[in-house]
């Protein structure tokens, strides 16, 4: 066997291996835009209620 056959047989071998790999991969990347579409799936946080501190915290620093 010439050496071109000898590597055209160990690419041959490694390109299904190589392709899953690109696959998994890629994967996330290509769920993105599908995800976006959606644009009712939006969780948020409820507002959080203000205790006022700051103004306090911002009085006694003032005095010190």
């Amino acid at each position: 066997m010439t050496s071109f056959a000898q590597n055209a047989i160990a690419v041959l071998k490694l390109l299904p291996r190589a392709t899953l790999i690109l696959m998994l991969l890629a994967a996330p990347v290509l769920a993105v835009p599908t995800m976006r579409t959606n644009a009712g799936s939006t969780i948020e946080a409820p507002a959080l209620k203000k205790n006022g501190i700051g103004l306090v915290l911002l009085v006694s620093l003032q005095r010190g």
